[in-house]
């Protein structure tokens, strides 16, 4: 049986697409195996949101090269579909696909064996219009599973270079998505995820249907117990979006809501489509309309022309909307996008001086938030077992939770007293002393 492995950098759309290959390579009768070990094809799935995405990427591709002269290198993803020519400059290369064509990966694997050079079959990803189907039954080892619904962005943000690796919005069909879950759900999965690189773009591009209707759909799914989502803009929270959404019990209390800058003036040099006091106005009318919800963020510092008082005003509003977590990344120039040509780039020890700052408010927010539910009794949803009898879980509002079991409590719905707040989680313990056991599962 042939080998295959897979090291897969980025974002959740990413791991879902690799998991999705990993199907079609299982059905091919390939064994998969770990990434360290020696392995017939190696497949890179690659990210270049950042400089440093790229250059991650190509210390993987070296890497499998080393690992196995012989093997078939295959490099995927959005580094590959925005530089192409780069990375079949690297020697030990044999297979670049972009973010089009997984589908047909194992027979492209297979015509790269003893090929004359490598093959490259990366388009023009602006002229693709149809959403790559690659449907996925069953996720190895997870409890919860990302389900793709949409790909592209027609956003252009000034700072963003997905776009240009992702193409137009291209949207998944209805009834395909809850195919999915639903084959999901008979497999034991009891948390879906839905995600894409810009899902409240999603229908946009069929025209009658949007994302709250997707996720209505699949809220009637039986089985399925929790429902999120992945990243979301803030202006798709409107009143009706709201309105719906608080009606679905199964929809987790938890929105991912892109806010990259807390300074108006710096929005619109990003090119975002809203401010600030919008942003405010969204966020209270969710929290007014969803008990427990919790608002997670990602914000960009050094941002090119933010002064100092740019990012104090970033900083108190941050502070001021109190999110649970927020993501911090120091602004990286993207060859090829608007912001790249700004002038006033703000230099790197800069960056790292408000890196530090909004990371520790982040501390200071997440704490805050998870010692608001110390006493509290949640239901957790534990996923594997981490070391020494502790198993992982997360509440709706997503609060990490560790507790220990003497039985495997994987994939099981619990009631918890949430006792102890730690760095990144709370430690948990059984109501009453006791397991309480709202939903098992085959896991």
């Amino acid at each position: 049986m042939p080998k295959v492995a897979f090291y897969t950098l980025g974002c959740k759309v990413n791991q879902y697409e690799s998991e999705a290959m990993v199907g079609l390579f299982r059905k091919a009768g390939y064994e998969i195996v770990p990434f360290e070990e020696d392995a017939d094809v190696y497949v890179i799935n690659t990210c270049t949101v950042t400089n440093i995405s790229d250059r991650k990427s190509r210390q993987m591709i070296r890497r499998a090269v080393r690992r196995n002269p012989n093997a078939v290198v295959a490099v995927t993803g959005c580094y590959t579909q925005r530089a192409a020519d780069e990375v079949s400059s690297i020697e030990g290369v044999d297979l670049i696909i972009g973010t089009d064509e997984r589908h047909n990966i194992v027979e492209l694997v297979q015509k790269a064996h003893g090929a004359d050079g490598p093959i490259n079959v990366v388009k023009d990803i602006r002229n693709v219009k149809s959403f790559e189907e690659i449907p996925i039954d069953s996720y190895e080892g997870k409890t919860r599973a990302f389900v793709k619904i949409e790909d592209g962005c027609d956003r252009y943000c000034t700072y963003c270079i997905i776009p240009y690796a992702r193409g137009p919005v291209r949207s998944r069909a209805p009834q395909d998505i809850v195919d999915e879950v639903s084959r999901l759900s008979q497999s034991g999965f009891k948390e879906i995820v839905l995600t894409g690189i810009h899902v409240a773009s999603y229908g946009k591009d069929i025209g009658g249907i949007g994302l709250i209707d997707i996720i209505e759909m699949v809220h009637g799914i039986s089985g399925i117990e929790r429902i999120r989502l992945s990243s979301v803009e803030p202006m798709l929270l409107d009143n009706d979006f709201i309105t719906r959404i608080k009606e679905l019990p199964k929809v987790c209390p938890h929105f991912h809501i892109s806010l990259q800058s807390g300074c108006d003036t710096v929005l619109r040099r990003m090119g975002r489509c809203y401010t600030t006091a919008v942003y405010k106005d969204i966020v209270n009318r969710l929290r007014k309309a969803i008990p427990d919800v919790a608002i997670t963020t990602d914000v960009i510092v050094g941002f090119p022309g933010e002064t100092d008082g740019e990012f104090e005003q970033t900083l108190a509003f941050v502070k001021e909307i109190a999110f649970s977590q927020v993501h911090v990344f120091p602004y990286s120039p993207r060859e090829g996008t608007p912001a790249a040509k700004l002038k006033d780039q703000v230099p790197p020890h800069i960056k790292e001086q408000r890196s530090h700052m909004m990371l520790q408010m982040a501390r200071e927010l997440k704490m805050s938030f998870m010692r608001s539910y110390i006493g509290r009794i949640m239901p957790v949803l534990f996923e594997h077992e981490i070391e020494d009898g502790y198993y992982e879980g997360l509440t709706p509002n997503y609060i990490r939770v560790l507790m220990p079991s003497d039985i495997d409590i994987s994939g099981r719905i619990i009631n918890v007293q949430l006792n102890k707040a730690e760095d990144d989680y709370i430690e948990g313990g059984a109501e009453d002393g006791r397991l309480h056991i709202l939903q098992d599962s085959v896991w």
